[in-house]
């Protein structure tokens, strides 16, 4: 308790955990806001299938892409490990292991993205209108993919660096240029869905370069050695990372299939819960935007206490980070409970789906508290890279969302959202009792 009270009077802690937490969560705040004006400006042309075209082709694109995001998480602690072990060659390494993986998938994501397209496409129920420019613009927006998979290495690496403020630069500056771009394309030229694809392509483009000039500063700066000097060394460790990266994918594909679950099943209750499931799951989304900061920061100050092999500086990062969260998600609850019905209002002003939501806000109200742990301890655990411990607690935590949700199924949807908060509090129990005991038989820094 005293090393605690100590930890939280110390305001190196505090600002070591902000400086790192903050501008993430203000990058993440713009990935809604691209969101909205994407739709405010393709929803504002003359038939609904454009919007629907680009929902669709977007959708595809966002969850292949989301599905490879294993390359910023392995990437981030393996770039916090060598910066806490002073090891300059292995930075160097994990920064070419994880490009030289992003353009090997993209390479086949390109060579085979027409294949693709015709299989998703033949099974979706969407009207002729909606998959002609659905697919459109999944053939236009496809380009981006190497700029798109280096942009999460290129992010993560920084990160793992410590630094926080070119990982955030580099997503406003690409949805600002999005943004821009969607406003000349599609209201200024008429270009329509083409237009909205090839603004995407070029903004991911402009992130690449910018993080790319970041990285080249830090290089300098640093006075790290030439990629020359390490290139014969780039399969060192590349079996541990691919190792990492095939658990956090299959970790990642357990959570997207729960909430796709969510979604599906919502939709099979009616018309009103489904709408009233995704007002009640943009507000889990911003409890997700908020949180992914403060794991952001707990991935890079976990993984350079490691790389050091320092219990004093792990010990330290948690608790702050811990605080930081627990006090915001502590808000969150408040203002959820408390002003739950004026948020809804917001977002909606149907009768029937305003009080659909009301009916199920006492789920939301507990979410933030509840989910709060998976978030940080997958933080946690992304900066020790234990992907295998992460891997086998996601399946245990789905295993839980499947079983109680077909034991509920007569509660309707209260069943379904307690399947969901079930599933959130089973990943961080499930973390933290592996955590309990690794560090109990002292293996959790190894």
């Amino acid at each position: 308790m005293q090393f605690i009270l100590q930890t939280l009077s110390n305001r190196t802690v505090h600002r070591q955990v902000l400086w790192l937490a903050v501008p993430m969560v203000l990058s993440n705040i713009t990935v809604p806001l691209l969101g909205l004006i994407d739709a405010a400006v393709i929803g504002h042309l003359d038939h609904a299938w454009y919007l629907g075209g680009v929902a669709l082709g977007s959708t595809m694109i966002s969850v292949t892409l989301w599905l490879l995001g294993f390359l910023r998480m392995s990437t981030t602690g393996l770039t916090a490990q060598a910066v806490g072990s002073e090891d300059p060659k292995q930075l160097i390494r994990v920064l070419l292991q994880g490009l030289i993986m992003a353009i090997g998938f993209a390479t086949v994501f390109l060579l085979f993205h027409r294949v693709i397209a015709d299989l998703i496409f033949q099974w979706s129920d969407a009207s002729e209108h909606v998959k002609h420019y659905g697919y459109q613009y999944f053939t236009i927006r496809v380009w981006s993919a190497p700029a798109s998979l280096a942009n999460y290495v290129l992010l993560g690496w920084l990160l793992g660096t410590q630094n926080a403020r070119a990982p955030m630069w580099m997503v406003i500056i690409t949805n600002l240029v999005n943004i821009v771009l969607d406003l000349l394309f599609v209201v200024g030229l008429n270009w329509k869905v083409e237009g909205a694809a090839l603004a995407s392509v070029i903004s991911d483009y402009v992130g690449t370069i910018f993080a790319l000039i970041c990285v080249v500063r830090y290089w300098i700066s640093h006075h790290l050695p030439s990629p020359k000097s390490v290139w014969g060394q780039v399969s060192h460790g590349l079996v541990r990372f691919i190792k990492l990266n095939r658990d956090i994918f299959l970790r990642s594909l357990c959570l997207q299939v729960v909430f796709s679950l969510m979604t599906f099943q919502g939709a099979a209750l009616g018309d009103k819960t489904v709408a009233a499931n995704a007002v009640l799951m943009s507000f889990v989304m911003f409890i997700s935007y908020g949180m992914d900061g403060f794991a952001y920061a707990m991935e890079a100050l976990v993984g350079k206490s490691i790389g050091a092999k320092s219990e004093h500086q792990l010990k330290e990062a948690m608790i702050g980070t811990v605080f930081w969260s627990l006090l915001i998600c502590a808000l969150l609850t408040m203002v959820f409970g408390l002003c739950g019905d004026g948020l809804v209002g917001l977002i909606t002003d149907i009768p029937n789906v305003h009080q659909q939501a009301m009916e199920f806000m006492p789920w939301l109200v507990a979410m933030p508290l509840v989910s709060m742990w998976c978030y940080l301890l997958d933080g946690v655990f992304i900066g020790a890279t234990k992907g295998k411990e992460m891997r086998n607690s996601m399946f245990v935590a789905a295993a839980s969302f499947f079983i109680l949700f077909w034991s509920t199924q007569s509660w309707g949807n209260h069943g379904l959202w307690l399947s969901m908060l079930t599933f959130m509090a089973m990943r961080g129990l499930t973390l933290s009792v592996v955590m309990a005991q690794q560090w109990k038989a002292q293996r959790f820094l190894v």
